[in-house]
């Protein structure tokens, strides 16, 4: 055969390639419960269609060739549901995925072809942080600039024109954490930890002790950093959560997301969705089973679910069309927004606006949550923050109060003056300042104690106040477009998401909010 000597190389190349970090490190990596890179991607992607890119890439620090089979960063493009996407994996099984010159070139590359090719991009991360001894010295710490004026640049920072998945899918520290933190949709599998740098590093440098999951375990990124949109039982469900996000985005920042049949049976609850919203206006309740009335198939995809849990953001479909819903969450701190929650929803108007995804509000808040720890956490910055993000979307919102609606909360929910395409409120809403409760306190400034007649003329002023915040003096004066039966709320946000597209960009939006930073 012509070329034999030839093409037997290159096969045992290949077969080198295919073995990572040989049995014994793919042994370790099973005996852990974790698949390997290579198995990741095959799970992840439609049978069959990885096409690998770097196959062959190797250290280029002399005598490290052969330990270094695809220089421990698997990628290249394959499809998901049908659609191309580019993946890059981390293989852990070979020098524990850490980053080199010719792996954050590969890397480099891939990002840099989806965005320009127009597909997602999905990370899966497992790796320590950058490889020593190969960065030591100051042309080993230049180099990994990536050799060019912008390379780093390109490599470290975002403007979103295709979406991105991050999985923590094991120990990730440097790279993982930063493309992660790049990422619009994170997914951590329990057991898993994510930071800056791993806790070995950190007794050596610092003579802290801690573990991986006191470090950046799961309940540490999803309940209190925020740094994970959702939580994974493991390997497979990571990847069903990621297939799940990709079906609502676009391929990329220039078309709209793809639409679905419409489910049997959407919206048929709606006759009776006035039986979730109790009648006693301090009774809390789940607004997610009012949302799930409304939308197709009841269907929600929330992203940060335990952080800012005051405030739902959830991905969904209503008529086969992806939106976006805002949802005060009155069952938490009876829907106040606190300062976690303020950063949650800054965040899901960005993946909105950036993908073209309609937004829609609902209103049961008291305000925002204040007092000292808030304002230490900046409450009122973060709030100016929230209103000029909302002011920079040009995907068409529509704002739906259902119950209270009080206070500065108002107008960072879409509230009039606020370019909402369409403001409407339920017959039970109340509009107001403050609670007429709160309202009735400052006016008697604790004077009824001691005083039946001053009680009386408190609770006759509450109930005044409750009168004049019904929805009709507003809907009056036009400020709010109308009052709407609330049996009627998935029709009239069809109807109005039909009316309020943009016909000459075809519902393509300007995408103001690209290149705004998400992480707290």
């Amino acid at each position: 055969m012509p070329f034999e000597k030839e093409l037997s190389e290159l096969k045992r190349r290949r077969e080198k390639a295919l073995q990572m970090g040989g049995p014994e490190k793919v042994k370790r990596q099973h005996d852990q419960g974790r698949l390997t890179a290579r198995e990741r991607i095959a799970r992840l992607l439609d049978p069959d269609t990885f096409l690998e890119v770097g196959m062959f890439n190797c250290s280029d620090v002399p005598g490290m060739e052969e330990k270094t089979p695809a220089d421990s960063k698997i990628g290249g493009y394959g499809t998901i549901d049908g659609r191309t996407v580019a993946v890059v994996a981390n293989d852990f099984t070979v020098l524990a995925g850490t980053s080199s010159r010719v792996a954050g070139r590969k890397e480099g590359d891939i990002k840099l072809h989806a965005v320009h090719k127009g597909f997602p991009l999905v990370y899966l991360g497992e790796a320590g942080g950058a490889r020593m001894p190969d960065i030591m010295g100051s042309k080993g710490l230049a180099s990994i600039g990536g050799g060019g004026y912008d390379t780093f640049l390109q490599m470290m920072s975002r403007v979103r024109q295709s979406p991105m998945a991050a999985a923590v899918m094991g120990e990730c520290y440097g790279m993982p954490t930063w493309m992660a933190c790049l990422a619009d949709f994170v997914v951590q599998v329990k057991g898993s930890a994510m930071g800056v740098s791993g806790p070995r590093v950190l007794e050596l440098a610092i003579s802290e002790h801690i573990t991986d999951e006191e470090l950046g375990g799961w309940k540490v990124h999803a309940e209190i950093t925020g740094n994970s949109d959702r939580v994974a039982e493991n390997d497979e469900d990571c990847f069903s959560l990621i297939r799940e996000f990709l079906s609502y985005m676009p391929s990329h920042c220039d078309e709209l997301p793809p639409i679905r049949p419409v489910p049997e049976g959407s919206g048929s609850g709606m006759d009776r969705i006035l039986e979730l919203l109790p009648e006693k206006r301090n009774r809390v309740y789940d607004m997610n089973k009012i949302l799930q009335t409304i939308v197709d198939g009841g269907v929600l995809f929330p992203l940060k679910p335990a952080f800012g849990k005051s405030v739902i953001t959830s991905l969904a479909r209503i008529g086969g069309e992806v939106v976006g819903i805002v949802a005060s969450q009155p069952y938490f701190n009876a829907g106040a927004m606190d300062t976690n929650g303020i950063d949650k929803v800054i965040s899901f108007l960005v993946l909105c606006d950036s993908f073209n995804i309609p937004l829609l509000f609902f209103h049961d808040t008291p305000g925002f949550l204040v007092g000292k720890e808030a304002e230490r956490n900046r409450v009122a910055a973060r709030v100016m923050n929230f209103m000029n993000a909302l002011g920079q979307i040009t995907v068409p919102k529509i704002t739906v109060i259902c119950r209270k609606s009080y206070g500065m909360a108002f107008w960072n929910m879409a509230g009039s003056g606020c370019a909402t395409d369409f403001l409407v409120a339920w017959p039970t809403a109340e509009m107001s300042f403050v609670a007429p409760e709160i309202a009735a306190n400052v006016v008697f400034a604790g004077k009824v104690k001691d005083s039946p007649e001053l009680a009386a003329q408190r609770e006759k002023l509450i109930q005044e106040m409750i009168q004049d915040s019904a929805p009709y003096p507003a809907a009056g004066m036009h400020y709010i477009h109308d009052v709407i039966e609330p049996a009627d709320t998935r029709n009239y946000i069809l109807r109005a998401l039909e009316i309020c597209q943009d016909r000459r960009t075809g519902g393509v939006g300007r995408h103001r909010l690209a290149n705004w930073p998400t992480k707290f």
